[in-house]
């Protein structure tokens, strides 16, 4: 198995204590960073609008004396970029989150949020939903994204059993025939709704809202919970089912519950803001390589980092040209370069069985 999903590297065990103290700083760094990068996104705007200097003197004026403040860009401030801000941490935290978790129960560093069909089925849900006048496109997103995965994981079990190949191969079927079902929909839509199909499933935060952040803190908190209370249950699932099985641990119903915390999180965050591709592949790694194994604080780092990150690659997004460019398309050309790296580096091996 690849030493980079082990919970305890062969160091840390020999040094006693010294590599967990440093993972418990970084951690720290990571959460005192959070709100560091989301401030960053919170004041830059597109290229021709308010300046970072502009926007922080807004919002001081803003607390100091709401009397004299200017209460349209204020507004833009708190009701515009805000809620934005907020809706792109909480959906890089959960893709994040939902990558780590798959990764574990599949014992496979290649594994992210999209081999599950989660995306394309997503993909699909928005689709419909946005070629069909009164059809809500989150709900239909999040319905079609839980129904991707369930097909997934049922198709993945052999012998009633959830097999790390099936869940691949179940995953690559699944989320090919909701890609077909996408261009057979696509095939059949009018132009203005076809152009808003396709910057949909190019992932973008520019429809971003308090409703949206709303619809995302529940699932997002249900999941991280979950996660939480399973965390030392994923560092002996990374190991393989004889393993847990011998310190009486059931692997099948602890991956169910894992897959449920992953699918809510992942199906969440794409029924908002559409697909936003690699950081459920990136993310974890590059925490996995600061941080350690331990999902204790893998979990919690992911998310922090996916959040930091996404609000990050926003603000870029939108501020780098007269017209704002899907987010998908930053997180692909970010991700992919180190993507590469990794494996020209050696950091993803996978198991051989």
């Amino acid at each position: 198995m690849s030493a980079h999903l082990l919970p305890v590297a062969e160091s840390e065990t020999a040094t006693a204590g010294s590599p967990q103290k440093r993972a418990r700083l970084r951690l720290w760094l990571l959460l005192m960073f959070a709100p560091i990068a989301c401030v960053t996104s919170l004041l830059i705007g597109p290229r021709e609008s308010l300046s970072m200097l502009d926007s922080a003197l807004i919002l001081w004026s803003g607390f100091a004396n709401p009397a004299a403040a200017d209460v349209t860009l204020l507004d833009i401030l708190l009701n515009v970029r805000l809620p934005r801000t907020v809706v792109g941490f909480l959906v890089g935290g959960a893709i994040s989150a939902s990558g780590v978790a798959l990764q574990a129960i599949a014992r496979n560093p290649l594994v992210a949020p999209d081999i599950a069909g989660m995306s394309s089925g997503a993909s699909c849900g928005a689709a419909l939903a946005l070629s069909t006048v009164g059809v809500p496109v989150q709900a239909t997103a999040f319905v079609f994204g839980i129904a991707a995965a369930a097909a997934t994981y049922f198709l993945g079990r052999v012998r009633r059993k959830l097999s790390t190949v099936g869940l691949v191969l179940s995953g690559v079927i699944v989320g090919s025939i909701f890609t077909a079902l996408l261009s057979v929909l696509q095939a059949f839509t009018d132009p203005l709704s076809l152009q808003s199909i396709v910057l949909w499933t190019m992932g973008n935060l520019h429809h971003a809202s308090w409703q949206g952040a709303r619809s995302l803190v529940f699932p997002l908190i249900a999941s991280f919970l979950l996660l939480w209370h399973v965390r030392w249950r994923l560092n002996v699932l990374a190991l393989g089912d004889e393993e847990a099985l011998a310190v009486g641990i059931d692997p099948g119903r602890n991956k169910i519950w894992v897959l449920v915390a992953a699918v809510l999180a992942a199906s969440s965050a794409v029924a908002v803001a559409g697909v936003i591709a690699l950081i459920g592949l990136i993310v974890p790694h590059t925490v996995r390589l600061w941080l350690g194994a331990d999902h204790q604080r893998l979990v919690p780092g992911s998310m922090l980092a996916g959040g930091s990150f996404l609000v990050l690659v926003d603000a870029l997004a939108r501020s780098c040209a007269r017209v704002e460019l899907p987010i998908g398309i930053f997180t692909t050309l970010v991700g992919g370069p180190m993507l590469l790296f990794f494996l020209r580096a050696g950091k993803l091996r996978q198991r051989e069985d």
